[in-house]
């Protein structure tokens, strides 16, 4: 019997030590779903570049307590999606060229990437998915004109993710998901300036990309993703004013 007893204390033997080192796996907490509802909302540009969020606003809008949106913002702050400010509040950060090119660099580098990783894994049903949903992006500017920024910037997001998943690697894509949580009110932003300026050429390196991987070319496919890419920062580039010596580090957009 106390041989029994010390065999079970064994953790290499699987006994109580270990048994007492997992715990029963809980549901989602409050702070996990009020969590995921500011990523996903800053993922998908549902904040513009410099807002200031409250934690008393968003706990009111989110119908929480304060903890569970302090907590949140918090680990937001820690992945460079948000920026603290001195009075202990928080905001989108400032679209600064700097930011615009390192962001651009390293979404061209992974997204790239993934794009590569994805190409030998498509099938027939996932370019049908590809294809209807660029075809609901001109069809909701078709339909409701310049006021569809939100709309197509989630069916944006849809179409890039719908590629990535495919490469299935799961160190990726949270690297992918980090970079478009500090881009999402970038992307937003090149939504509703190029609504702005007539729209449906929005899907055009969409097209492309569906294009080159139907054609097995990896090479077209990375280039038109970076083609895509670099036209949403082209339009913020456009719209910062850059001082005559191109001293752009500190010029800011929001």
């Amino acid at each position: 019997m106390a041989v029994q007893a010390r065999k079970t204390a064994d953790p290499g033997a699987g006994g109580t030590d270990r048994d007492e080192a997992l715990a029963p796996v809980g549901r989602e907490t409050l702070h996990d779903r009020v969590y995921a509802q500011l990523r996903r909302s800053l993922i998908n540009g549902m904040f513009d570049a410099g807002d200031v969020l409250r934690i008393v606003d968003l706990a009111e809008r989110l119908q929480t307590s304060t903890m569970p949106v302090r907590e949140a913002l918090a680990r937001l702050v820690s992945e460079q999606a948000l920026e603290a400010l001195p009075n202990r509040s928080v905001r989108v950060p400032l679209i600064t060229r700097a930011r615009l090119d390192d962001l651009a660099r390293a979404r061209i580098l992974i997204e790239g990437e993934m794009v590569t990783l994805a190409l030998p894994n498509l099938t027939p049903e996932d370019f049908a998915v590809l294809k209807q949903i660029n075809i609901d992006c001109d069809l909701a500017f078709e339909q409701h004109g310049k006021d569809v920024g939100h709309v197509t910037s989630e069916l944006n997001q849809r179409f890039h993710f719908h590629i990535y998943h495919a490469a299935r690697s799961q160190v990726l894509i949270p690297i992918v998901e980090s970079l478009w949580l500090q881009s999402g009110a970038i992307i937003r932003k090149a939504a509703f300036i190029h609504d702005e300026q007539g729209g449906f050429a929005a899907t055009n390196h969409h097209w492309a990309l569906i294009d080159a991987l139907e054609h097995n070319n990896a090479a077209d496919a990375v280039q038109s993703l970076s083609d895509d890419i670099n036209r949403s920062f082209d339009l913020i580039r456009s719209r910062l004013d850059t001082p005559p010596n191109d001293a752009a580090t500190d010029v800011r957009y929001g």
